[in-house]
């Protein structure tokens, strides 16, 4: 049994399937497979169904995974142990980040930061706020960008920055006629939300009591921040989207953008790790250069704000 063999069936688990595992391994899938294979044959069990697709590991699967982690955290921090106290950026680092955040963050600091470093190997993966807990625990991914929630005592945060929330409204709708948006004026209007799950939706929901949160799942039961503006623009209803998305958008699709009333909702972006993380070189540059790429007033929470 080697470190490498454990490494695949890390891959594999996580991404429930053999190209996907071998691509992100840098290896060809059946170089992987075969590694795998050898090691059940070593062990004289099966790890994973490989029928089922997605991949699923086995009952007894499922426990070597569990205890692989904690073998493969355990040899990772002696890596780290080295490459912190030389305050290197080496090895893989692997962020997992919110699908409400990913598309508007990541493309303003990651290709530049690639550019300008291209030996380095960071990874991204976007995961809702409990899969990316989860990851953690497991030392899947090292670190993880989402909103800001409670009781997260059992992490360390960095925090990133404060991202406002605004109003995308039809023009088909009543309130495409108003300058700012209280959160009364949202209790008739047809919502296109996420669905439970994202912290975005929840966030939402409570800071604006909305009672109608409900009717668009009877139209649509899944869907992304993005599907829900063309939707808006074509002539139905009213969704929200986050300060980085508004600075993406078209001189046309401004025009649907309303802010809210004061006090204005208000997300608190972070970045969050376990609490026995050693690799403060990496987490202070991914701190840095996320800062650096949003304007320098999203940096600080403004009176006007209402953190939820």
């Amino acid at each position: 049994m080697t470190l490498q063999q454990l490494e695949y069936v890390m891959a594999v688990y996580r991404f429930k399937h053999f190209a996907r595992a071998a691509e992100y391994c840098k290896v060809t899938q059946p170089t992987l497979s075969s590694m795998i294979q050898k090691l059940e044959e070593e062990l004289g069990v099966k790890i994973f169904e490989r029928s089922s697709q997605p991949i699923r590991p086995t009952a007894v699967g499922q426990q070597i995974i569990a205890q692989g982690w904690r073998v493969i955290r355990r040899a990772d921090k002696i890596r780290d142990i080295v490459a912190e106290e030389k305050s290197e950026l080496c090895g893989t680092f692997t962020i997992g980040i919110l699908p409400t955040i990913a598309p508007y963050l990541i493309p303003r600091f990651f290709p530049q930061l690639m550019n300008r470093n291209p030996s380095l190997d960071i990874r991204v993966v976007e995961m809702k706020t409990e899969e990316i807990k989860r990851a953690l625990a497991e030392g899947s991914i090292d670190a993880g960008i989402l909103a800001h929630y409670e009781n997260m005592d059992k992490f360390n945060v960095d925090h990133l920055f404060f991202e406002q929330f605004f109003v995308y409204v039809s023009q088909q709708e009543p309130l495409f006629e108003k300058e700012r948006i209280k959160t009364t004026d949202l209790t008739n209007g047809f919502l296109w939300l996420l669905d439970e799950g994202h912290c975005f939706r929840e966030q939402l929901v409570k800071f604006c009591q909305m009672k109608a949160a409900r009717r668009s799942k009877k139209a649509y039961s899944l869907g992304s921040i993005e599907t829900f503006m063309r939707i808006v623009e074509g002539g139905k209803g009213i969704t929200f989207i986050p300060e980085l998305a508004v600075l993406q958008l078209s001189d046309y699709q401004r025009l649907f953008v309303r802010p809210f009333a004061i006090p204005v909702p208000v997300r608190d972006v972070v970045l969050l790790t376990t609490k026995d993380f050693i690799r403060h070189t990496w987490r202070k540059f991914i701190v840095g250069e996320i800062q650096q790429s949003v304007p320098q007033e999203m940096l600080e929470l403004k009176k006007i704000y209402r953190q939820i």
